[in-house]
């Protein structure tokens, strides 16, 4: 269960409230109606598996829709799951991306396709672009995800991405990754249980041990 101290129609009237600013009509407040348990759910998921005090509250997942990273996240989810029910319906999903750009200044396309497990931190100035993502990724402020001529990277499972850092072009990110803050990655493979720091070519890959990532993961 998502534990909330708002109900469904607190939130709806929010969420309306700030996408009056598109004009939102009469059909695309009804879609949003339709498809909001659904995003709920994805919530729901998302949040239990995140170990965040924010995201959890007395064993079960909780979402504050004044807690900006959360809503930044549901904002996505919510554009996504509107975009996949039937992709006839991009104004909408444009406005609702619109918005979390505006509210969040975090780059979330409703096209791109993140993991249904994944979490960001004070994400302002980040931009994730149509990479291929697996559970647990996870990034901070500053961050991009890009290509190099028409070619994205693929990250593996528990990929943190810290402040400022980039993975550009054809780069496979390994399982159990930290990329440290300001690091740049291009056109390069990254081994599993890895830290790496700097910038292609002359990176820094280091090898880390299990339980010393569990410090990253909490």
């Amino acid at each position: 269960m998502l534990l909330c101290d708002f109900d469904d129609k607190f939130i709806l009237d929010l969420l309306f409230r700030q996408l009056q600013i598109f004009k939102l009509t009469k059909s695309e407040e009804e879609l949003i109606e339709l498809l909001f348990d659904d995003t709920k759910r994805r919530v729901e998921y998302c949040f239990i598996n995140t170990n965040n005090k924010y995201y959890n509250k007395d064993g079960e997942a909780f979402f504050n829709p004044f807690h900006s990273g959360q809503w930044c996240i549901f904002l996505y989810y919510l554009s996504n799951t509107i975009f996949k029910s039937n992709n006839e319906n991009k104004i909408v999903c444009d406005k609702i991306y619109y918005l979390n750009r505006m509210l969040n200044s975090c780059d979330l396309f409703y096209e791109v396709i993140l993991p249904e497990i994944f979490h960001l931190d004070h994400p302002l100035g980040t931009v994730i672009g149509r990479g291929i993502f697996s559970d647990y990724f996870s990034f901070s402020q500053g961050c991009t995800v890009g290509n190099n001529k028409g070619i994205f990277p693929k990250f593996g499972k528990r990929v943190k991405m810290l402040s400022n850092s980039k993975v550009i072009g054809d780069s496979i990110i390994g399982d159990n990754v930290i990329i440290s803050a300001n690091s740049y990655i291009k056109d390069i493979n990254i081994p599993n249980n890895s830290i790496v720091f700097g910038s292609s070519p002359n990176l820094v890959i280091k090898n880390i041990k299990s339980e010393d990532l569990i410090k990253y993961w909490t």
